[in-house]
């Protein structure tokens, strides 16, 4: 048995004005006792190994990070399947009734006149001219949506339970569920050196403040990037209302803000996502590796979602009021939610950001490798031309045993050098961009109950993308045994938490679920339980509104004269906005507080219900199947016995050499 490593460099290290033609390619061959000794320190040291040994095979090495990075991948995809089933007749339910709900009946036949969007240019404007963006809200703010929301956070908790039954029937089959990434490490070590010393164990909380420190100054850049699009969205609305030569821009200002915004988001998340953390010396590969992993994922996690924060809770929460905006630099007015409702302009930015992210990613990630690809090949071509002759005559036609020109035999190895190089954390990008997938169809997927269904079509494209890239575009990874997916099981678990907390806030805060049941019961129609025949929520959205006099002389300093008249011409003596404030000085009402206790203890018991369900799904499914848990019982009684047996041979033997 040995080992070929084919280890690819230029000539031109050894000679100055080498060139492509120039390039060796050289094999280093290890001593059969290497193999020896490592087989059996494998062993002595992992039962999964005895086993395959009892059944006359040995482990294959090549069932590696890559087998199981696959086996994950396939198992995610099959599991969305029911997520998007569920999500798809949310929708569905929310298209049904749109037509009929009394919410949107009151927008679009309104005649309410709300308070200008922003400063100079933007006039006073009627409330039925947001018909369609008020049916668009409720499509994805309905009573489905909370259900789905608490769905999709067990079904996170489910998904991670089921993933490890699944995988430990595999590493089981495989041979590996005992094996441990810490000791082949030593016993390499000790292959190598019989006399070394192993790592200790280091703590310095030195090194860790100071990694703290760093880590902190890194989120709050990304803050800042977050607080710099918030002012980009500002800006580009004032632009777009004051410049734009197209009136449906005009009109339309702060939704296409808001588009543009999660356009320029992705841009920054693509140019966040190739920054990589700097690695330390650690303990060993698996230290690097985990300690790698977390700080990305961190990094690109809140890349990605600072901006998702800061719409779901704040926008249109700090804006003021009319008489009293809050601006930036005293200039620009901060963003309004539309009377419909803030959870649009989260749906909005998720879509534009999910479907744009997925698709130039499967783009780029295939088309990338293949250009490099390539343009290696065309640079090795006159090599190429030059042996086409020679595999006319030789090596097509050669007979069997016949040797093969030198061209001939390193077209292979020339070949394979072309391909895209890969290191070791080459499989982390794939796990990243999965799991950063993952935490859009879990953490605020109230907003957006397509996310799943969107993620399954994706996934079905990646699967094969991936497999192409890793078969005919790249190097063959060095061939790695595993047994789990390492810390991404962790970093998962700590995606299904946030799930539950992120959803609970967007339902309780960014969702009107709450100010409308508020209102059901205790300022609407039926609050006194006599009304019939009326809808419960009738004469909800004006209840959700205050109004501004354009007597009052702070409101006259936000708004000119122009501005409170009407595209038709009409003067307006006062407007609408959305708040609950008194009319006369601002203040926040009785109902302001009711909601937001409300609010409160939905909160509360959104997420305590939802961690009950998640604990007693956890435990309802054992991490193993009783097939798998017998068979390591079984392997491990084999093993004792065979090891008694042994020492049984030895010491009867040397008994009968002393007889």
């Amino acid at each position: 048995m040995c080992a070929l490593l084919f280890v690819f460099g230029d000539f031109s290290f050894f000679k100055k004005f080498g060139d492509e033609d120039d390039r060796v390619f050289y094999c280093i061959r290890a001593p059969e006792n290497i193999f020896k000794t490592y087989r059996y320190l494998l062993k002595v040291s992992d039962a999964c190994n005895w086993s395959c040994e009892q059944q006359g095979h040995h482990t294959n090495s090549s069932l590696t990070k890559v087998a199981l990075y696959f086996l994950w991948l396939g198992w995610y995809t099959f599991l969305l399947i029911p997520a998007s089933v569920i999500g798809l007749i949310v929708f569905l339910y929310g298209v049904a009734f749109y037509n009929t709900s009394p919410l949107i009946k009151e927008v679009c036949q309104s005649n309410v006149i709300m308070c200008p969007l922003c400063d100079k240019t933007c006039r006073v404007w009627e409330l039925s001219d947001t018909c369609m963006y008020a049916k668009v809200s409720l499509l994805f703010d309905n009573e489905g949506t909370v259900a789905f929301a608490m769905f999709m956070a067990v079904w996170a908790t489910v998904f991670l339970e089921f993933w490890k039954r699944h995988r430990s029937s595999y590493v089981s089959a495989w041979k590996v569920f005992d094996w441990c990434e810490e000791e082949e490490e030593l016993i390499l070590e000790i292959v190598n050196n019989a006399h070394c010393e192993p790592k200790m164990h280091r703590h310095s909380y030195l090194r860790s403040t100071v990694v703290l420190v760093l880590v902190t100054l890194m989120l709050l850049i990304i803050i800042g990037l977050t607080h710099v699009l918030v002012v980009c969205r500002v800006i580009a609305t004032v632009l777009l209302a004051e410049n734009s030569p197209w009136k449906v821009i005009t009109e339309n200002s702060q939704t296409v803000a808001v588009m543009l915004g999660a356009v320029l988001h992705y841009i920054t998340i693509t140019v966040m996502t190739r920054v990589k953390a700097p690695q330390k010396n650690k303990h060993s590969h698996a230290a690097i590796e985990r300690s790698f992993t977390v700080k990305m994922f961190i990094f690109q996690f809140f890349t990605m979602f600072s901006s998702l924060i800061y719409t779901a809770f704040f926008l249109g929460r700090i804006n003021g009021h009319p008489g009293g905006y809050v601006r930036i630099s005293g200039i620009w007015r901060l963003e309004e939610c539309h009377p419909s409702g803030c959870l649009t302009d989260l749906f909005i930015q998720m879509s534009v950001i999910m479907v744009l992210k997925q698709t130039f990613n499967n783009i780029f990630e295939y088309s990338g490798p293949w250009f490099s690809r390539w343009l290696k090949r065309k640079k090795t071509q006159k090599f190429r031309r030059r042996c086409f002759k020679c595999y006319k005559k030789e090596c097509m036609n050669a007979k069997e045993g016949s040797e093969l020109c030198e061209n001939c035999k390193l077209e292979e190895i020339h070949r394979n050098y072309s391909l895209i190089k890969t290191d070791r954390f080459s499989l982390f990008n794939e796990f990243l961009e999965m799991v950063i997938q993952f935490s859009f169809t879990t953490i605020f997927v109230a907003a957006f109950p397509l996310a799943p269904l969107l993620a399954l079509l994706n996934n079905i494209i990646e699967i094969r993308l991936d497999a192409i890239k890793m078969v005919s575009l790249e190097r063959r990874l060095v061939p790695t045994k595993a047994n789990d997916i390492g810390v991404w099981t962790d970093v998962l678990e700590v995606i299904g938490v946030l799930a539950v907390i992120a959803n609970g806030l967007v339902i309780g805060i960014s969702s009107d679920f709450i100010p409308r049941l508020v209102y059901q019961y205790f300022y609407g129609p039926c609050a006194s339980g006599s009304a019939t025949g009326i809808d419960c929520m009738a004469g909800y959205i004006n209840n959700t509104l205050s109004i501004a006099n354009i007597s009052d002389e702070r409101v006259r300093d936000d708004f000119t004269r122009v501005q409170m008249v009407t595209y038709s011409g009409i003067n307006v003596t006062h407007c609408s906005y959305r708040d609950y404030r008194s009319n006369e000085d601002f203040s926040l009402t009785n109902q302001f507080w009711v909601i937001l206790a409300a609010r409160l203890v939905f909160i509360i018991l959104f997420e305590h219900v939802v961690v009950i369900f998640k604990c007693v799904a956890s435990w309802f499914v054992p991490n193993s199947p009783l097939d798998v848990r017998n068979e390591r019982l079984y392997d491990k009684l084999k093993r004792l016995k065979e090891e008694l047996r042994s020492v049984t041979r030895v010491t009867s033997n040397k008994t009968n050499n002393t007889e």
